[in-house]
């Protein structure tokens, strides 16, 4: 699909409806395609159906990208791990006719970091933590290239979203990062929580090379004065209720002279249990101001 400022529909505007009525809620909003959930795929295979099936429910569906593969930053045997897990992803994308992936920046799991930064001992899965920058971008680097390979030979593109309570989460680490993987299948996500409550400002998206952003991620947070961000906490308000300023943060976007794809990412635990036609009529009002005005 080649039309300019395609405006997606999240999977988790309705987290917990299924992928058919995703695609129910898209068509009937007038949404201009999917940000799909691997885990609504996997959920519709466990039932039975067939990858064909799959592939014929998501014909003629424009799906830009779909989420996720975590904690990319893995090493020893947990990089084994990533490994397959990203092959067993980058197939399930493959049937589903998706263009690209995210790939995320460990450790996902916040307590972590939080117990990492007070001194306590950390029994969870802790990346690299503790590790020096330069060996945190060049090791995470590493493994992007690879699974940026694996991802080619599927014919797919990544897209980076360095999650903002892990080390990398800055634009300017993650440009770092992706600059030294040097692989052209590599993009970034520009997520409006994760620049903010990492301390990157407008300004900084407003820089970019349009070249670099894959997709926009249109989200707000409740105010956050520093320190670890609590996804769970602060994600938990209407878009548009919280205290990013939307228009500012879209302007920025535009002035690079992206005209891709926005995506409506959700973490309101109330709009999530209200009717998901009505909140996403709303969301897509929404961008569709921002992105036009």
């Amino acid at each position: 699909m080649t039309k300019p400022n395609q405006l997606l529909l999240h999977s988790l505007v309705a987290k917990h409806a299924t992928l058919a009525m995703d695609l129910d809620i898209a068509e009937g909003v007038g949404f201009d395609g999917i940000e799909a959930s691997a885990t609504k795929l996997r959920a519709f295979l466990d039932v039975g159906f067939s990858e064909a099936e799959l592939a014929g429910l998501l014909q003629g569906v424009n799906i830009p990208g779909m989420g996720f593969l975590i904690d990319i930053e893995r090493q020893g045997e947990a990089r084994k791990e990533l490994m397959r897990e990203a092959e067993e992803l980058f197939r399930l994308a493959s049937v589903a006719g998706a263009k690209g992936v995210q790939v995320l920046t460990g450790p996902v799991n916040v307590e972590a970091v939080l117990r990492h930064r007070q001194g306590s001992p950390v029994d969870l899965y802790s990346g690299l933590l503790g590790r020096t920058l330069e060996e945190q971008i060049s090791l995470t680097a590493r493994n992007l290239a690879e699974i940026a390979d694996l991802a080619r030979s599927h014919g797919l593109l990544l897209y980076l979203e360095a999650l903002s309570w892990t080390p990398l989460n800055t634009i300017e680490r993650q440009l770092e990062t992706i600059d030294r993987a040097e692989r052209d299948n590599v993009r970034m996500v520009i997520d409006f929580w994760h620049c903010y409550t990492s301390g990157d400002t407008p300004d900084d998206v407003a820089r970019l090379d349009k070249g670099i952003i894959y997709g926009i991620h249109v989200c707000d947070s409740l105010p956050f004065s520093g320190g670890i961000p609590n996804e769970v906490v602060l994600r938990d308000v209407p878009t548009g209720a919280g205290a990013i300023d939307l228009k500012l943060w879209a302007d920025a976007v535009k002035a690079t002279g992206y005209d891709g794809w926005w995506s409506c990412e959700l973490f309101c635990r109330k709009q999530q249990q209200q009717n998901s036609y009505d909140v996403a009529r709303e969301l897509h009002a929404l961008m569709s101001m921002l992105v036009a005005g």
